[in-house]
């Protein structure tokens, strides 16, 4: 059984997120449901003959360090060369970059593919695109023409090193330094910690994109520089970047994880990437896309522990029915007993749910580069700057669900290595930490995309989700009304927090945030089940067979995210309205 459900993946990006509307459009007049069709062949392809088989072998055998070279298995070399001389990196971008210009919906949708078949293995490359748009977005004629090219081509990788020793979240307090040299150039100095992909021997050249503070700029973020930094230089030379040794995750244990020194000889030549003292607002250019990134990944990763354990519970024959009494009969597959029928209906509402979301976000990503007016694609962009935190955070927190819920469904086998769901559940672990915590995201959303601009991006979301009640069919009148009436709950939760807010109760109004973006992210995702509910029922209308249980499985997923969890917003809600305290005010001797 495929890790990723193909027809999930053709149903959303077809029916429900109306991707043939995109070819419309200039940019993608090349393309059409055949080319896309193929990209997505070449991706499960790619999936299965170069990225699946060696995944437990690379979480077995990590990358290793001698003092001087970084040891990978040599699959991973193998199946990023596959990767790259299909096209994949550079598929997004321009056609005089050599690229193809396909959407990035249909970009990141094989991106699914490739990383739910071996998330650490489809680091490399995920990181590598994400630096390449920040120099495509920001970089000079020259810098482009020097770095850009080959990181699409797949010759050099990128990072992103941002992350310090004492300074993680808080980037205002990063001491990296960059002093400017004679000839244009900078020397860098500084230690970065937790680099993905910041060592290795898979490309010719690695290029950091690195944060770094101008000597004698501003304290806090407004003195945030950005700078390009390669591991070689262009006259061949190695640069004063150093690894100063490799960290062991309990997840994704095939992508190297760094620690850099920069400068121990002396200072490493970095490349100012756009205008000095603007380098965090170019950098957020990357995060936001990292942040969809992390969300994909944590998707898809229990979407492969979701279909492992689906599989598995077809399979695996165990116990009897509660009324059959007789011990001569045979015991019936797991998946006959109620309780497993449970565990699985929650993971697909998870995980189907999360790829809709995610995917949502890509066909924003679109919307707000190419549609046919400025105004809509402000609408669009307005849009997914308040969806990115829930895109990044509810997956990574209910995904993960499904993965414990899979290794639930092994039973005893579930714990052991002979299985991939417990490699699976601690791949997902790592992505609720990923590119800024829970509490972080929720932060952003609540004070920053809700508070800052007094909730007008989330009227337009209110918006979109009622064009959805509207057209709902008869069939889902319940979910319809419960729909709107969480949309209310919503509007007069937030209503509470920014008057609060606006009456010098900042921190008490965003005390409880993290509670507010799983409220807001489970309102979401009900819309999207219910739109995708909506579509199924249309086309089941003479479906047959194998497609009308396919329809069938997305109106049953519907109802039961509708019965069961939509329900779990109402108690936030009201913790939320009453501004409770209970948490922020803890005395920290209380602990113990």
């Amino acid at each position: 059984m495929p890790v990723l459900d193909r027809r999930d993946l053709d149903f959303l990006l077809q029916d429900v997120l109306d991707l043939d509307a995109l070819f419309t459009r200039p940019r993608f007049a090349e393309h059409d449901r055949a080319s896309v069709a193929a990209m997505l062949d070449t991706a499960e392809k790619l999936a299965d003959d170069h990225f699946a088989p060696h995944a437990a072998k690379l979480d077995a055998n990590e990358p290793t360090f001698d003092g001087e070279t970084v040891h990978i298995i040599p699959e991973v070399k193998a199946a990023l060369d596959a990767y790259c001389a299909a096209g994949f990196m550079s598929a997004h971008a321009d056609y005089e970059h050599g690229g193809m210009q396909l959407p990035h919906t249909v970009s990141m949708a094989s991106s699914a593919i490739i990383s739910a078949a071996n998330i650490s293995t489809a680091g490399y490359p995920f990181l590598t695109r994400a630096a390449a748009n920040v120099i495509a977005k920001f970089g000079t004629a020259e810098q482009k023409a020097t770095w850009l090219g080959a990181m699409l081509e797949g010759r050099y990788f990128g990072t992103m090193a941002l992350t310090e020793p004492g300074a993680g979240s808080g980037l205002a307090d990063l001491k990296t330094q960059a002093v400017p040299a004679d000839d244009g150039t900078y020397r860098i100095t500084g230690n970065k910690i937790f680099i993905s992909a910041g060592e290795h021997g898979l490309s010719e050249n690695i290029v950091h994109l690195v944060l770094a503070r101008i000597k004698g700029a501003p304290a806090g973020v407004k003195g945030i520089s950005l700078f390009i930094v390669p591991k070689i230089l262009g006259d061949g030379t190695r640069n004063d970047v150093r690894l100063a040794g490799l960290i062991h995750k309990m997840g994704y244990r095939g992508t190297t994880s760094t620690m850099l020194n920069f400068g121990e000889g002396g200072g490493a030549t970095g490349y100012l990437l756009g205008e000095a003292h603007k380098g965090l607002s170019y950098m957020f250019h990357m995060m936001n896309e990292a942040r969809v990134g992390v969300g994909l990944g944590a998707a898809v990763i229990g979407y492969a522990g979701y279909r492992v354990a689906l599989d598995y519970a077809k399979t695996r024959a165990q116990g009897r029915p509660p009324a059959a009494k007789d011990p001569s009969l045979p015991p019936v597959a797991i998946i006959e007993h109620a309780d497993v029928k449970r565990m699985l209906l929650a993971s697909k509402a998870y995980v189907e749910g999360a790829l809709a979301l995610c995917l949502l976000g890509a066909r924003l990503v679109d919307d707000s580069e190419t549609a046919e007016s400025p105004e809509a694609r402000n609408r669009a962009f307005q849009l997914l700057d308040l969806l990115t935190p829930m895109i990044k955070s509810w997956p990574s927190q209910w995904a993960l669900v499904a993965n414990d819920l899979a290794i639930q469904v092994h039973g005893g086998y579930g714990y052991t290595r002979e299985y991939p769901v417990e490699r699976l559940w601690r791949d997902n672990r790592l992505n609720p930490i990923h590119e800024g915590t829970f509490g972080i995201q929720s932060l952003d959303l609540l004070g920053r995309k809700i508070f800052a601009d007094q909730g007008k991006a989330l009227a337009l979301l209110a918006e979109e989700m009622q064009k959805t009640i509207q057209a709902a069919p008869p069939a889902f009148e319940e979910e319809a009304a419960a729909l709107a009436n969480a949309i209310a709950l919503v509007s007069k939760t937030v209503a509470v927090l920014g008057r609060a807010a606006a009456g010098n109760q900042l921190d008490q109004a965003l005390a409880n945030s993290a509670v507010f973006l799983e409220l807001l992210g489970h309102v979401v995702v009900a819309w999207l089940w219910l739109r995708k509910a909506s579509v199924a029922e249309e086309k089941s209308a003479g479906a047959t067979g194998d497609l009308a249980a396919f329809y069938d499985g997305k109106r049953r997923a519907c109802r039961y995210f509708f019965r069961w969890e939509l329900p779990k917003i109402r108690p936030q809600a009201d913790l939320l309205q009453s501004l409770d305290q209970t948490c922020a005010d803890m005395p920290i001797d209380a602990f113990g």
